[in-house]
């Protein structure tokens, strides 16, 4: 089995709305703003090739689906569907991928799965041999959005997702499709449901573990930083403090997808008990276990 950060469309987003409650002048500091108080964010996924004879793709970014308009609004930065072209560099295409695991449906996570915009077409899933994994607690979320996050969802996705017939809805540790390889962790803070994947290592340590938006960098790996499109952030925090003792503990490494940076790093603690990371990785290539 081999790992691969592949680069999604990236994305440049509002810093202050990144950051929760931060003040710019300390976020400014980790990852600079442009003139209109942007920051750069990766949309990174993770490719796991034989992964128990599977290629399995954990999320697929943004994408291309949204039109001309959409895309300036939301600050994608590229027109074309670059996961697709990732995959290639790797010499794969979207029909040799198996399973498609995903943290969740907001649309910088799930909208890879679309192909891209064109006018008068309608809405197409990419992806045509594979099982899409998705918690059943998110799933219920994304059917019947509240109003906070109604407009980080994509009209008409879980419709086409159950038409594939290739749903499957994971409430345990778990799945059908995966079996024991990936273990799955569950946070509320962000989202209902977020869906975390471990790559279990032997005996249950140095695996990788995709962080999606509990932390979505390594800016985020200190404990008071939250998101202002966080659903809750006292509870985020407590989770997110559970979940890094216990990579600490296994030396298990976090795998980011909007670090513009950095694909991976392992966490740490110091002396004063403040959360940060090591050994830092700027891409896998073919990584092992």
């Amino acid at each position: 089995m081999k790992l691969w950060s592949l680069q999604g469309n990236s994305q440049k987003l509002d810093g202050g709305a990144m950051f929760g409650n931060a003040p710019k002048a300390m976020w400014a500091q980790w990852i600079a703003p442009d003139e209109q108080n942007r920051i750069p964010l990766a949309c990174r996924c993770l490719l796991a090739t034989d992964l128990d004879n599977k290629n399995v793709l954990f999320e697929t970014g943004i994408g291309a689906f949204f039109e001309p308009k959409l895309r300036e609004r939301y600050g994608v930065v590229e027109d074309r569907h670059v996961l697709l072209d990732s995959l290639r560099e790797v010499g794969l295409s979207h029909e040799d991928i198996d399973v498609v695991v995903l943290s969740h449906l907001h649309f910088d996570h799930a909208g890879g799965l679309l192909a891209e915009w064109k006018k008068g077409e309608a809405l197409r899933l990419l992806f045509p041999n594979a099982t899409y994994l998705v918690s059943t607690t998110h799933w219920l979320r994304a059917k019947d959005p509240h109003p906070r996050d109604r407009a980080s969802f994509i009209p008409g996705l879980p419709e086409l997702l159950e038409q594939s017939g290739r749903l499957e809805l994971v409430d345990g540790e778990h799945s059908h499709a995966l079996d024991s390889s990936v273990r799955f962790h569950f946070s509320q803070g962000h989202t209902p449901g977020l869906m975390l994947s471990e790559i279990v290592g032997s005996h249950h340590r140095n695996g990788i573990v995709y962080c999606a938006d509990l932390i979505p960098g390594r800016a985020w790996v200190h404990l008071p930083v939250t998101m202002g499109y966080d659903r809750a952030a006292e509870w985020l925090i407590d989770e997110k403090r559970e979940f890094l003792d216990d990579k600490i503990e296994r030396d298990v490494m976090l795998f980011f997808t909007h670090d513009h940076e950095i694909a991976a790093a392992k966490p740490a603690r110091d002396e004063r008990g403040r959360y940060g990371v090591r050994d830092e990785r700027r891409e896998l290539r073919g990584l092992t276990l």
